[in-house]
């Protein structure tokens, strides 16, 4: 059987700069573009203001880690919980007995639809005619009757 190497540490980034990573390189570099950006078109109060927001920005996302994963990750997360959130909440008391309320329920919907009154059939009819015709002498009895 021949033999395979398993990578190893596969959610390591490569590092450029000593501890630096491309990702955070790149951050960097997109907050040090915005700040000439700002820089050009901004008086220098301006551009002090948005140099220092980008950058506390652009630190925040390149090194903050949160719970062992990149902050970028941690955003996605929160604008999917805000897109789909997802309330699951445990209720103890629906072991058996809420297995039997669900049942009660159900049956209780079978029996709430309106059911129609069953037509009456030809010789149900000429059987109540003749007790109506007999005023109530007749009471009923199926030799009685010819149909």
């Amino acid at each position: 059987m021949q033999q395979f190497t398993i990578p190893q540490f596969i959610d390591v980034e490569d590092k450029i700069f000593g501890p630096i990573t491309v990702r955070q390189f790149v951050i960097m570099l997109a907050c040090l573009l915005l700040s000439a950006l700002a820089y050009k078109l901004a008086d220098f109060a301006l551009f002090l203001t948005e140099t220092i927001l980008f950058f506390a920005a652009g630190g925040t996302v390149a090194f903050l880690r949160v719970n062992g994963r990149p902050f970028h990750y941690f955003i996605l997360n929160i604008i999917q919980t805000l897109k789909k959130p997802k309330t699951r909440v445990w209720n103890s008391r629906l072991g058996k007995e809420g297995k039997e309320l669900k049942e009660e329920a159900a049956e209780l919907k079978q029996t709430a639809k309106i059911q129609p009154k069953p037509l009456y059939a030809r010789s149900k009819l000429a059987e109540l005619a003749l007790m109506v015709d007999t005023g109530g002498a007749y009471q009923g009895g199926d030799e009685n009757i010819k149909t």
